[in-house]
Parts: C-alpha cells; sequence; structure tokens
C-alpha cells in the first residue's frame, strides 16, 4: 500500500529486525497498537501491535 492510498500511513524508521542486539519493544505507530488497519492486519506489526526499535541514542 502506497502512501497515496494510505495518508495516515507513517513508516516507523527506526524499526528493526527482532534479535537484533540493544533493541526492544515498542507500540506500532501505523496502527498505534491496535494491530489492525482498516479491518486487516496491520502490514507494519503483523497484527501484532508491537514493532522492534532500537534502545537508546547510543
Amino acid at each position: 500500500m502506497s502512501q497515496e492510498t494510505d495518508k495516515n500511513h507513517t513508516d516507523n524508521p527506526d524499526a528493526v529486525p527482532p534479535g537484533t542486539s540493544g533493541a526492544g519493544e515498542n507500540t506500532c505507530r501505523r496502527c498505534r497498537g491496535t494491530g489492525r488497519v482498516d479491518g486487516a492486519p496491520c502490514p507494519d506489526c503483523g497484527g501484532t501491535g508491537r514493532v522492534v526499535t532500537p534502545v537508546g541514542g547510543g
């Protein structure tokens, strides 16, 4: 889905793969933790409502 079709979409530029050293779970910005976008599972978090991002300003 492009930003043209989803004007509320905000990519999370801080997202990193699970298991990344120095990272932790945070609320998904796209679905705001609900796990759903337009009645479907959120494509950014896979429906979990959580994303993995780096911790700290290192």
